[in-house]
């Protein structure tokens, strides 16, 4: 199963990524998670000590190795599909059964910026996507400049976390048109910080037209934990109510699977 998720900055996004993470690798999936956000801090969050991880995007000399052109040159020729199969078992790291590649985020440029370091990271990520037999999950930023056409047809579910907010919810709305023109067909929400009912009602309210998995609770411990670092009582209602939208979207593929096994 191949799972993206985004959303407006600060709605909680990398927490829920790093749980639904957890989730899985404890039911003894094999989990790689992707940080394709601009503030890479998924290894902070995954509460691994040694933060010296440098993105594929700034590995200069592999770019060069690999596409035949330096990094940031424009007009040169290079390989629009350069070997990436063995990228992530050589510069994932392993923590707590969840392996974990840092892969920094498009460059934007003129003219979509065909250059080699855009042209590696989207054939690393296709691979991933489309070769990769696991679970896969890819935090990205409220953009979706890491998708295209061709590897957006193979994410199983793009969840877009939302919080009780009008900002928030516009920011699903982008997100939601972007999805649909590059051709993502599973876009789900995910409602975080939600307070109480009133909250839960403005959401439902102001997003009919999306599938929304799950509400989550509002919980300075889940803020705290993130500052210090320390890890989430698994008891806790947010990690509970993880577990049962990370066993609702395990049901959804496996139905879906068993659809195209016998049409």
């Amino acid at each position: 199963m191949k799972i993206a998720i985004t959303g407006k900055g600060g709605v909680g996004k990398t927490t829920i990524t790093v749980l639904l993470a957890r989730v899985y690798a404890d039911d003894g999936q094999k989990v790689l998670l992707i940080d394709g956000d601009p503030d890479a801090n998924l290894a902070r969050s995954m509460g691994i000590k040694d933060l010296n991880i440098t993105p594929l995007i700034e590995l200069d000399k592999l770019i060069e190795e690999r596409t035949g052109a330096k990094p940031g040159s424009t007009g040169a020729y290079f390989k629009l599909n350069p070997e990436v199969s063995d990228i992530p078992d050589k510069y994932c790291v392993n923590h707590n059964g969840v392996q974990l590649l840092v892969m920094g985020t498009i460059r934007k440029g003129g003219g979509g910026c065909a250059c080699p370091e855009n042209t590696f990271l989207k054939s690393f990520l296709r691979h991933i996507l489309l070769e990769r037999d696991e679970i896969v999950i890819i935090d990205m930023a409220a953009g979706i400049e890491h998708l295209g056409r061709g590897t957006a047809e193979s994410v199983d579910k793009m969840l877009v976390i939302v919080e009780p907010s009008q900002r928030s919810v516009e920011t699903a709305y982008k997100i939601k048109k972007l999805s649909m023109d590059i051709g993502v067909k599973n876009l789900y929400a995910i409602a975080n910080k939600v307070r109480n009912t009133a909250e839960e009602k403005f959401l439902k309210d102001a997003m009919p037209d999306f599938n929304i998995l799950g509400f989550l609770p509002y919980d300075d411990s889940i803020i705290e934990a993130d500052r210090t670092g320390q890890s989430i009582n698994d008891k806790n209602k947010v990690v509970q109510g993880i577990k049962n939208i990370a066993n609702k979207m395990v049901g959804q593929a496996s139905r879906l699977s068993k659809e195209i096994k016998y049409e």
